[in-house]
């Protein structure tokens, strides 16, 4: 357990760290520091803090910088999260008002929006399709043989498609379809689109099986589409000191590219929680060089998309946690207002 004087001279190292990118040595700490305090104990302060892994020595200067151990112990306990500037809060409520048509497109105004408050690279992910309730389902005819299909969920996911035929299709027979399947699904989980219901309007209607089966098919491969995955300011990164590195570099391109390790990182950790994982806390090993922070955007158990934050350790956590917060925030009263809209 470390006692307040070390634990504010940690806190002075990491902020110094995060602001300058340099190792942090006593005399920059003893100037720093409010209170009178001499030299030697900073320094035998900082060697405790080194043997104990929250600092660690570089071989360039005689300086400190943190540990993962160190930063931890900061993200825990030492900062506040109100880094978040009134014009940052003005320009997150003009973004997040704009008329999304879908939760989707809401989600990548969010992870834009915190890409260009924070300067990191952030990456998203809409609402899963399972557990969602069907609100409503719409055939439009687009030719003789082609129809547009979509679904609309009660958190305000769309999914469209186009649906070809190898018969003629007429209006009538789209007015029955829309009518059928709103009267048969709407409030009804998504995942009821399957064999069954395929079987089932097949006896009901007079459609042929050309014209159920392509529906069924077509829709049913929609809603089991893999996750799409938003990406912005990639090149911000490469703008900070430790992207020099060739090597740190070349993970950062690798790790971006990976659909597979994006996913993970962003299906990780429990609905509206920030979670935060430093350096070796990241299961892969290709993460140990960065720190991930994500929440999930969700109201009640409604899944809406997880949004995150990747860069490395010396990150600005107060920036990055305050605004995380207030846009998770601002997603979940903007989703609350339009649902009581819906259903009013």
């Amino acid at each position: 357990m470390l006692d307040e004087r070390k634990r504010k001279i940690l806190k002075e190292i990491v902020d110094e760290y995060i602001e300058t990118a340099e190792p942090v040595s006593s005399a920059i700490i003893v100037e720093k520091y409010e209170n009178n305090i001499s030299s030697a104990t900073v320094r035998n302060d900082m060697a405790e803090l080194e043997k104990a892994g929250y600092l660690e020595k570089t071989h360039t200067s005689s300086g400190r910088v943190p540990s993962a151990k160190g930063y931890r112990l900061y993200v825990d306990e030492l900062l506040k999260y109100d880094n978040i500037s009134l014009e940052e809060i003005k320009y997150i409520q003009e973004k997040l008002q704009n008329k999304a048509n879908s939760i989707e497109e809401l989600t990548k105004i969010a992870t834009t929006t915190l890409s260009e408050i924070t300067h990191y690279t952030t990456v998203s992910i809409g609402p899963k399709t399972t557990g969602q309730m069907i609100e409503e389902i719409k055939f439009v005819l687009l030719g003789n043989r082609m129809l547009m299909g979509i679904i609309v969920t009660d958190t305000g996911l769309v999914r469209e498609t186009i649906i070809k035929f190898d018969e003629d299709i007429t209006e009538e027979q789209v007015e029955t379809l829309n009518y059928f399947f709103n009267t048969k699904l709407k409030g009804e989980p998504i995942e009821k689109i399957d064999d069954s219901l395929e079987k089932y309007i097949f006896r009901e209607l007079k459609c042929s099986i050309n014209i159920i089966k392509p529906i069924i098919e077509q829709m049913r491969k929609l809603i089991e589409d893999e996750e799409k995955i938003y990406l912005e300011g990639a090149n911000k990164s490469f703008e900070l000191p430790e992207f020099k590195s060739l090597d740190l570099a070349k993970n950062f391109v690798n790790l971006l590219d990976t659909k597979e390790l994006m996913l993970d990182i962003l299906n990780t950790g429990f609905a509206e929680d920030i979670q935060i994982y430093i350096g070796d806390e990241n299961d892969n090993d290709e993460l140990k060089d960065f720190s991930i922070v994500t929440f999930k955007h969700s109201v009640g158990d409604k899944d809406l998309g997880t949004i995150g934050i990747i860069g490395p350790r010396r990150m600005n956590y107060s920036k990055v946690i305050s605004v995380m917060k207030y846009i998770s925030k601002k997603l979940n009263e903007d989703f609350e207002e339009k649902h009581n809209k819906l259903n009013n």
